[in-house]
């Protein structure tokens, strides 16, 4: 049995919010460079370029990749052979969250009730997800969510005939709907399976995956090629203004499912798509 103080995941999870909301993860860097020399439109590759732009300024200057430094969105894989010691689990996370939006000079944008709008002044609570797996570490994943991109989600509850059309409809209807709302070039994150809440879970933690990786199943491989290379034939483009550059990735995750249903999920991301990960 290992011992871990809950100030360690304090202290990452502050570090973690500061530096995914300054610097674009190295797959993402990747990502968008490459949407540079493919882009096909004109105006469409001077926009790649000015984003570009805004990528150096803000890691030059210190200066967050987006006005909108999101919701922060955790995700923890816990090993069962761990003790805590030192406080609660959430609160610490929560407190890395506080600590990290405050002490950064990050932009507060949660409100403490869904209707009465009160701002927390610190960005909390966060939303966390966790993942009891074997072993004695802690994988913590730290995804901003901006809600430009995620108020254009979807959930579709599809009938199981609708089979993989249905799920490829649903995709590109997700897509076309967000159509500039979402910051394009977009990541999707795409979950079928389980139920309701089940799909909407794995979309979201499909954006933490590398771009320019594939799951390993192999009909979700080619549905990820095939979708991300329809989704680039709308002609969305970056910004919105047009072009060949609508998705940088699709991401798919899967889970077994009712007999009688479908679930699909379809999370949208913006060009930043904000992850970063650790191990302690």
């Amino acid at each position: 049995m290992r011992t871990v103080d809950v100030k360690v995941i304090t202290k990452n999870i502050k570090e973690m919010c500061i530096e995914v909301n300054h610097y674009l993860s190295k797959d993402m860097d990747i990502a968008m460079k490459n949407a540079v020399n493919n882009e096909k439109a004109p105006l469409g590759k001077q926009i790649l370029n000015q984003l570009q732009d805004n990528l150096k300024i803000a890691a030059e200057d210190m200066i967050p990749i987006c006005q909108d430094t999101g919701m922060a969105v955790v995700f923890l894989e816990v090993g069962q052979e761990i003790h805590f010691e030192g406080g609660n689990l959430t609160d610490a996370v929560n407190e890395g969250v506080r600590q990290g939006y405050v002490e950064g000079f990050l932009r507060k944008s949660v409100v403490k009730d869904p209707i009465l709008r009160e701002n927390t002044k610190d960005n909390t609570p966060a939303v966390i997800h966790y993942n009891i797996v074997p072993g004695d570490k802690v994988k913590i994943k730290v995804a901003p969510k901006g809600f430009g991109s995620e108020n254009m989600s979807r959930v579709f509850m599809l009938k199981p005939a609708d089979g993989i059309e249905g799920v490829k409809n649903a995709i590109l209807t997700a897509v076309k709907d967000a159509g500039p709302n979402a910051c394009p070039p977009m990541v999707i994150g795409v979950g079928i399976g389980g139920t309701f809440e089940k799909c909407a879970l794995m979309a979201k933690e499909a954006l933490t995956r590398e771009v320019g990786s594939h799951s390993d199943i192999e009909w979700v491989k080619n549905l990820e090629d095939e979708m991300l290379e329809n989704i680039n034939c709308l002609g969305i483009g970056p910004g919105g203004l047009g072009g060949t550059t609508t998705a940088l990735a699709v991401n798919i995750n899967t889970y077994p499912t009712h007999i009688a249903g479908l679930p699909v999920g379809v999370n949208i991301c913006c060009h930043v798509n904000r992850h970063i990960s650790r191990e302690v």
